[in-house]
């Protein structure tokens, strides 16, 4: 039998309006909130995200996560 797995994306940026990198304790954060969900790192990805408040984009980070079903 194949064990089956969920994925979830997370889009983590430093502010709303970006500015500076994301600090290691809002990523750990992250990590370890979905971690205790049952969530396992799959993979991190440096991205331009799109603003919700402008035009621009910000530098980010797409944290994708994995679990069995």
């Amino acid at each position: 039998m194949t064990q089956r797995f969920e994925y979830r994306v997370v889009q983590v940026r430093e502010g709303m309006m970006g500015g500076g990198s994301i600090s290691d304790a809002k990523l750990e954060k992250v990590l370890n909130e979905h971690a205790g969900d049952g969530w396992q790192l799959r993979a991190i990805t440096a991205a331009d995200v799109k603003g919700r408040l402008g035009p621009g984009e910000v530098e980010g980070l797409l944290v994708t996560f994995e679990r069995p079903v």
